[in-house]
């Protein structure tokens, strides 16, 4: 069984963090397991504003403990992480295990959040993680964040950010929401491998309310990468795994809804 570890955020409402991660890891076939690094909660009486409870140091180091010394992995996805202590706790144990399959999803806000949570935060997450990732896997406001570029409207900015943060140590920076771009008429993403850039383009699937697309998107990348294709052949079918996902969504309430990687079954190239 390939197993895969996922550190991130628990999602309270089911649709995004560590458990739109074991949702994807399922649908790939591989074996997934958990480190959490905090709880995200949704209040419904003050329009689903988010809260985030992070885990205590010494209990995240228990889990990782149990996943990368009692169980082991082939492949590691980070998304949120919440702390600076979660930071370095993942630098060490992806550094220590070897682990050649790191996604980074450089989670900086909750759905809904217009700010990052914590600028410095963030940086340590550049300076510590982004030369150790495989893959890094921004959407457009948390490129700009890592290349300092202040808003990415263009294909041409995703490049120009994608140089920058390959620059600070990434194998491979596959920028995603080129949904959001000005006058986007197609779902298009970008994959750069510090040489060669690859537009990767789909229809554009519009929603008000998905959430959690991005932590399944990494999680697929992980999830392809442990069963041993390549970067750019798990990069494809993420795209095409998150099209099916959201192809499938749903409205939880009138706030919120999340996608659906079962819908996957339907065309499951692993069948």
């Amino acid at each position: 069984m390939v197993k895969v570890a996922t550190i991130a955020g628990s999602d309270a409402s089911g649709g995004a963090g560590l458990e739109a991660d074991l949702k994807t890891f399922e649908e790939y076939g591989v074996y997934g397991m958990t480190a959490v690094t905090l709880i995200a909660t949704m209040d419904p009486d003050n329009n689903w504003a988010h809260g985030v409870f992070p885990i205590d140091e010494k209990t995240l180091k228990a889990q990782l403990e149990t996943v990368f010394k009692g169980v082991g992995v082939t492949a590691a996805k980070s998304g949120m992480l919440g702390t600076f202590y979660a930071v370095e706790l993942v630098r060490e144990y992806i550094s220590t295990y070897k682990i050649k399959n790191y996604v980074l999803d450089p989670v900086m806000v909750c759905k809904g959040n217009d700010e990052a949570l914590n600028p410095e935060l963030n940086q340590s997450v550049a300076e510590k993680l982004l030369p150790l990732a495989n893959v890094v896997t921004p959407n457009l406001f948390e490129a700009g964040q890592l290349s300092g570029i202040k808003e990415i409207l263009s294909v041409e900015q995703m490049k120009e950010a994608a140089k920058i943060i390959a620059e600070k140590g990434a194998a491979n920076v596959f920028i995603k929401g080129g949904s959001k771009l000005l006058d986007a008429s197609e779902a298009v993403d970008l994959l750069y491998d510090g040489k060669s850039f690859e537009l990767i383009k789909d229809r554009l699937i519009k929603t008000n309310w998905v959430h959690g697309a991005g932590c399944t998107v990494s999680a697929a990348i992980a999830a392809g990468l442990a069963r041993g294709i390549s970067v750019y052949d798990a990069v494809i079918l993420a795209k095409k795994f998150i099209s099916q996902s959201l192809n499938g969504s749903f409205a939880l309430n009138k706030w919120v809804g999340p996608g659906n990687p079962a819908n996957w079954r339907k065309n499951n190239l692993f069948s």
